[in-house]
């Protein structure tokens, strides 16, 4: 198998890092068990359910912070903050373009990150037959101060998920979890309440915000077909 396609790539140094890397990345465990246990967002929104909410990605911040270096992990790093910046405004409703705000400049952090080449133009057709009809549902359900708002998410997110495709490895599967995380609360919020779904909402988040941190220790993708 290739380790570009399978996985973190396969070098002699990487073997002596995983123990290091499994201690820098317990924090990030162990507040999203903490997260879930407490279950914060079925009580009224409070500064510490926005702190436990958050908690999980700043850990991911600092992991990268400490275990790699380099312009694409610090471009990580300031998307996650941006992310955690969105978590803490999604718990008050009344700060939610707020945080819809924060989450793009979060996805035009990761854009920034992938990068453009290879371009893979061939990827972006499935990412548009996808986005569209959805976008489309859910403009219905938008009230006009929403719309623009959430179409330059739309269009970010969509972007993002077509880059993190390009990429490969392990920002390929982050990239289509945020959009599944992404595609189910737009649901539940705008269109129908859906079972369970902050627990899948926050499930696929929380494993996307990993993944795509995981990327940072790993080479892109180098194939252009």
């Amino acid at each position: 198998m290739d380790a570009r396609k399978g996985g973190l790539p396969r070098n002699p140094h990487f073997a002596v890092q995983q123990p290091h890397l499994g201690r820098c990345l317990s924090p990030f465990f162990l507040t999203c068990a903490i997260y879930f246990l407490l279950w914060i967002p079925e009580d009224p929104p409070s500064c510490v359910g926005a702190l436990v909410k958050c908690l999980p990605v700043l850990c991911l911040a600092g992991f990268l912070r400490a275990c790699s270096g380099g312009y694409y992990s610090s471009l990580l790093q300031v998307a996650l903050l941006f992310s955690a910046c969105g978590d803490v405004f999604l718990i008050w409703p009344e700060a939610f373009p707020y945080g819809v705000a924060a989450f793009t400049k979060a996805q035009l952090l990761y854009i920034w990150a992938f990068g453009l080449r290879p371009l893979q133009l061939g990827l972006l057709l499935p990412v548009v037959l996808a986005s569209l009809p959805f976008y489309c549902l859910l403009l219905l359900h938008l009230s006009p101060d929403m719309v623009l708002l959430l179409t330059a998410y739309t269009l970010a997110l969509a972007t993002m998920l077509w880059r993190g495709l390009a990429r490969g490895g392990s920002a390929r599967w982050g990239a289509q979890l945020f959009t599944i995380s992404d595609t189910v609360l737009a649901c539940n919020t705008f269109i129908q309440p859906l079972p369970h779904a902050r627990l899948v909402v926050m499930a696929t988040y929380y494993a996307a915000q990993f993944l795509i941190s995981l990327s940072a220790f790993q080479s892109p993708r180098l194939k252009t077909n």
